[in-house]
């Protein structure tokens, strides 16, 4: 098999066979009928696994792996690349804002750069100014707190050589975030600049960027944990000094301290952040409960393709 293409559905049903034909075509295009079509079928509540599966009855290259439920995004990804045999690798999102096309500008430049990856990068963000801001501050605080420079707005859609696939799968985290794994794979890997079409509404919410900030964050770094204990030393510090101002106004000036909103907002400081630590312990020991418990992070209710048949 010279060529996979990977991709997930949900919510993708006005999408399959659009998205087929085109990634058929342009698949014909470099390997002619040596390719395959991966679609995960990621618990989509709408018709997407019955479109998907009728395609691939009427289709031999189409193959759907349809999960047991929703397992999230990157997991689904996952999970179609354990399944790709191609010698390359095309990983792209369904929705077709990403156009399958870009297939054909991809490998050339793996050829040229003799690289492993070539994946695609915004030359503009898409969205609104919230969205880009809420996306920007994503990379400044992820690369602030765990030191991994990840490319900026980066895009699903990338080629890939086997090689480079078979050690991204190896990794076994079951917290999956899949723009860190890209990035500490390593291998050579080369940006090509695209621009997105707006063909839906994305369902990366703040809350749900927030939620994966947390997420990328505690996967790939220790630093809220050294964070807490320096912030420990400054405190200690700072009331080792305020006791030592006590005492020497005490015995040396015997002046009356109205201390009671002092009193106040240091406890009200202190509850605060020894509760806030605690939760950021809590959240490192609930990935530690996840990672020791070895589930498999998504499970495969039944695989749709011509030869199972």
């Amino acid at each position: 098999m010279k060529l996979s293409v990977v991709a997930t559905l949900y919510r993708s049903e006005s999408y399959v066979h659009e998205f087929c034909y085109r990634a058929g075509e342009a698949a014909k295009k470099l390997v002619g009928k040596d390719y395959e079509i991966i679609l995960v079928n990621d618990g989509s509540p709408d018709q997407s696994l019955a479109v998907a599966a009728a395609m691939s009855r009427e289709e031999p290259h189409v193959k759907v792996i349809d999960l047991a439920r929703n397992f999230g995004h990157h997991k689904a990804m996952m999970t179609g690349l354990l399944h790709a045999e191609g010698d390359y690798i095309f990983l792209i999102d369904s929705d077709l804002e990403e156009a399958p096309e870009w297939l054909l500008e991809f490998y050339p430049q793996l050829t040229i750069e003799d690289c492993d990856v070539v994946y695609g990068v915004q030359k503009q963000r898409k969205g609104n100014w919230f969205e880009q801001l809420t996306g920007q501050w994503f990379y400044t605080l992820f690369r602030g707190l765990t030191g991994l420079a990840l490319p900026r707005n980066v895009v699903t859609a990338r080629l890939m050589t086997h090689r480079y696939v078979k050690a991204l799968v190896s990794h076994q985290e079951r917290e999956v975030f899949m723009a860190g794994l890209w990035h500490i794979t390593g291998f050579v890997q080369r940006p090509w600049y695209v621009t997105k079409q707006h063909s839906s509404e994305t369902t990366y919410t703040f809350r749900r960027k927030m939620s994966l900030l947390i997420n990328s964050v505690t996967s790939f770094s220790n630093t809220p944990l050294i964070g807490i204990f320096y912030i420990g030393l400054i405190i200690f510090f700072m009331a080792s000094l305020f006791t030592a101002y006590l005492v020497i106004n005490r015995l040396f000036f015997a002046k009356p301290l109205s201390g009671w909103t002092s009193v106040m907002a240091s406890i009200w400081l202190l509850g605060g952040l020894i509760i806030s630590f605690i939760g950021v312990i809590g959240i490192y020991l609930s990935k530690i409960f996840s990672e020791t418990k070895q589930r498999p992070y998504t499970i495969v209710r039944q695989i749709y393709d011509q030869s199972n048949e």
